[in-house]
């Protein structure tokens, strides 16, 4: 059965992720639905590992590999450490495209403290536009690891800054020409520079959230914020009722998506968090979050039972809905 554009369907990465080669004590996560990075004990201390394409983005690839990688290491509750990434590029680049994405991952790597550790730069033939895949490993002493499965009966889930961060960022770039025909100059560059503000990184408030006790932490990406949901509920063992008329869904990526008739909560999530926290907790830690400067809110609560999550609305209640296949893809894939 041929596969679409995106992640692959829950039920056949559940297979694959049983192919997990030789047996080794010190791996203590390995491959698992819904979990942001692999975990391994190394003396008293865990070291925490990632990797993750970037492959929707042309404009600023570098920048993106270098955040979507480490958020995942910040959900775990480690500092990211040490980065390095395979750059694909296509046949007739120049130079100065090479030097551009190395620049741009240098400095977003050292704006989170993150040394470059190495990596391999290449020209591919197949390809129509750069391809990075970063690779990246963490450290957090056992007592503060964090996972995706750690979700409680009766916990608050939390979002920060909001749905379609980084799927707003990415068609504001990649379409700037198109955009402008419909919107002002102003509102696409203010989309554009979702990268920056509201951000891609979720570094404070998932540094944040270790002071309040959270219990499990996400990093919503392809399938945005209702995948990261599904995904967050999967690993726990749990269901979500989330409370869509609660998730933050600023102007720009509201009116970008209803132009190329896009669903804002399955646009491509970086930049925000998931996080659950007992109610008391949930609520200090929105508050503390607002204290930064950074948008969040309370969007749901877990409850018992697998695979009954459903979404309440003004409009009503129905399943969760999630897609594997990102919305973004309607604008910029094929």
């Amino acid at each position: 059965m041929p596969l679409r554009t995106g992640k692959l369907p829950p039920q056949t990465l559940a297979r694959l992720l049983r192919n997990t080669g030789a047996k080794d004590r010190r791996v203590l996560l390995g491959p698992k639905f819904g979990e942001d990075a692999a975990v391994v004990k190394l003396g008293k201390l865990l070291l925490v590992l990632k990797t993750d394409p970037v492959t929707y983005a042309s404009d600023m690839i570098g920048w993106y590999a270098v955040n979507v990688n480490a958020n995942d290491i910040l959900t775990r509750g480690a500092r990211p450490a040490w980065f390095q990434a395979v750059i694909l590029l296509p046949v007739g680049s120049d130079e100065a495209l090479a030097e551009d994405i190395s620049k741009q991952i240098s400095k977003a790597a050292k704006a989170l403290g993150v040394a470059v550790t190495g990596g391999h730069t290449e020209v591919t033939p197949g390809i129509d536009r750069p391809i990075v895949v970063g690779d990246i490993h963490g450290i957090v002493e056992g007592s503060k690891l964090v996972s995706t499965s750690g979700a409680k009966v009766g916990d608050d889930l939390v979002l920060t800054k909001g749905a379609g961060i980084e799927g707003t960022a990415a068609i504001a770039r990649e379409r700037r020409e198109e955009l402008l025909s419909v919107f002002d100059k102003e509102f696409v560059d203010r989309a554009a520079r979702f990268l920056f503000k509201p951000g891609l990184s979720i570094a404070r408030e998932a540094t944040l959230a270790l002071d309040h006790r959270v219990t499990a932490m996400h990093d919503p990406t392809e399938g945005g914020v209702a995948m990261g949901v599904y995904e967050l509920a999967e690993a726990s063992g749990k269901s979500v009722e989330l409370s869509v008329d609660n998730i933050i869904v600023r102007k720009e990526t509201e009116r970008i998506c209803a132009r190329y008739e896009l669903d804002p909560l399955g646009l491509l999530g970086s930049g925000a968090l998931l996080a659950t926290f007992r109610p008391a907790d949930a609520d200090r830690f929105v508050s503390a979050v607002h204290k930064l400067g950074i948008d969040a809110s309370v969007v749901g609560r877990i409850v018992p039972g697998r695979r009954r999550s459903r979404m309440i609305s003004c409009d009503g209640v129905r399943p969760l809905s999630f897609s594997e296949r990102d919305e973004v893809l309607k604008v910029l894939g094929e």
